[in-house]
C-alpha cells in the first residue's frame, strides 16, 4: 500500500493564503510567522502532493501552476467542510463565530450589504462578513473555486453544480427622464419607445437579458451608451440620453446629482429575474452560511418590497 502523504492543516492554510496573495511574504504576515516558515511548509506540501503548486519568480512573487489552481479549489472546499464540522461541534452555545466570505452581485451591493452587515452584527456579534462584489460570471467562479461560501444575485446560468435558492422575483421596469411624455403613464409598451436611444447596463448575462426583452417586443435597440454601472445608467437617462430597463429600484427617484428619473412598469409580458442565494452543492453548508443566508432572505425581501411600495409591481 502506498504511503499516505503527511499533510498538515498549517500547510494547507499557508498554501491558500499564498495563493490568494501570490506572495509568501504576505501570507506569512497574515499568520504572524516568518516568511521562511511559510516557504518551507509549502515546499513540504509540494513534496507530499508530488506536484509543483507555484512557480517562484524572484522579486515578482508567485505564479500558480495548473496543478496548483486545481488543488486550491479542492483545499478551499476541504477547509470549508472542516470549518462547518467545527461550527457544529461548537454550536451548543448557539453562537456562530468566525468569518464567512460571500459574493454579492455588484448591482445589489448598495441595496443589500449595509443592512446585511448591520443585521448580522446584531444577530451574531462574533461573526464577520467578508464580501466580494462580482458580476454573474465572477460569482460562479468564486463559488467553484471555494473563495466564497455563498453568492447573492440573479440566477444567470449558474450551472448544475451550484444550488440556487430563489428568494424573490425581480420584475424589470422602464427608466425614463422625469420630463419624458410617457413618464407619468401607469404602464408603457416597449414599442412606444422604438425610436428612442437605449442605455445598456453592460454586465455579463445582464446585457443578454435586457436585449432579449427588447428583441421579444420587436425592437432593435439603438444603443447610445453602455456602462457597467447601475447608477451611471440612471444618470444618463435622467439627463435625457435615452431610456433603459432595470430590475432594482431605489426608494427614491433621484440620481447622484439630484436629477430625477421616472420608473414605469412594462405593459408587455416580460420575464422577471429570480434573486437567489447560491452555494456549491458538493460542500456542506456551514452554520455561518446558514445564519447569513437567513439574514440575506430577510434583507432581500425588504428591499424588493420597498420597490413595490414605490409603485413597481
Amino acid at each position: 500500500m502506498a504511503k499516505r502523504p503527511e499533510i498538515t492543516l498549517a500547510q494547507l492554510r499557508y498554501f491558500v493564503a499564498a495563493a490568494e496573495k501570490l506572495s509568501m511574504t504576505e501570507a506569512a504576515r497574515e499568520f504572524f510567522v516568518a516568511q521562511s516558515a511559510v516557504s518551507a511548509a509549502i515546499a513540504q506540501l509540494e513534496q507530499e502532493v508530488g506536484a509543483q503548486l507555484f512557480i517562484r519568480q524572484r522579486s515578482k512573487g508567485l505564479v500558480m501552476t495548473q496543478a496548483g489552481v486545481q488543488f486550491l479549489g479542492d483545499v478551499r472546499a476541504l477547509l470549508l467542510s472542516l470549518d462547518g464540522a467545527l461550527d457544529a461541534a461548537r454550536g451548543i452555545d448557539n453562537q456562530v463565530r468566525g468569518t464567512i466570505r460571500i459574493a454579492c452581485f455588484v448591482v445589489f451591493a448598495p441595496f443589500l450589504l449595509p443592512e446585511l452587515i448591520s443585521r448580522t452584527r446584531e444577530a451574531h456579534p462574533y461573526l464577520e462578513v467578508a464580501v466580494e462584489e462580482v458580476d454573474a460570471e465572477e460569482a460562479r467562479d468564486a463559488l467553484r473555486s471555494g473563495r466564497v461560501e455563498l453568492s447573492v444575485g440573479y440566477n444567470f446560468e449558474l450551472g448544475e453544480d451550484i444550488h440556487a435558492d430563489t428568494v424573490v422575483q425581480a420584475p424589470p421596469y422602464i427608466v425614463l427622464p422625469a420630463t419624458h411624455p410617457l413618464a407619468g403613464h401607469p404602464r408603457v409598451f416597449l414599442r412606444e419607445l422604438s425610436r428612442e436611444k437605449f442605455i445598456l447596463l453592460d454586465l455579463p448575462h445582464s446585457r443578454d437579458y435586457f436585449l432579449h426583452i427588447l428583441s421579444s417586443a420587436g425592437l432593435e435597440p439603438d444603443i447610445r451608451h453602455r456602462t457597467r454601472s447601475y447608477e451611471t445608467v440612471r444618470s444618463l437617462v435622467a439627463h435625457g440620453h435615452g431610456f433603459s430597463i432595470l430590475n432594482q429600484r431605489p426608494t427614491h427617484d433621484l440620481t447622484y446629482d439630484g436629477t430625477p428619473v421616472a420608473a414605469v412598469p412594462i405593459a408587455d409580458e416580460v420575464p422577471a429575474l429570480p434573486v437567489v442565494i447560491a452555494s456549491l452543492r458538493s460542500v456542506r453548508q456551514s452554520a455561518r452560511a446558514r445564519a447569513v443566508a437567513e439574514i440575506v432572505r430577510g434583507v432581500t425581501r425588504d428591499v424588493f418590497a420597498s420597490a413595490r411600495h414605490a409603485g413597481i409591481p
